[in-house]
């Protein structure tokens, strides 16, 4: 289990610092997409509970997936140019 955190910290970090941007932005597309997919029961029932914040990470799976279609027009504070 420690293994997969490392790995999945190394790949954060890559993202953090645009390392490898093709595989970074898509491990942490699928990271996130996995994550808000998985929690729709939440989504069913929105008012039951505190399930009203999980609708926050609809726009962020939005701006995850815009930073892997635009990864090569983005080149500020970039490891690599």
């Amino acid at each position: 289990m420690a293994i997969i955190a490392l790995l999945e910290l190394v790949i954060l970090v890559g993202f953090l610092i645009g390392f490898y941007k093709r595989f970074c932005t898509a491990a942490v597309l699928i990271f996130h997409a996995v994550s808000t997919i998985s929690s729709y029961q939440q989504y069913l029932s929105p008012f039951e509970g505190s399930h009203l914040l999980f609708f926050a990470a609809w726009p962020m799976l939005a701006g995850c997936l815009m930073l892997y279609l635009l990864r090569d027009e983005d080149r500020l504070l970039s490891f690599n140019k």
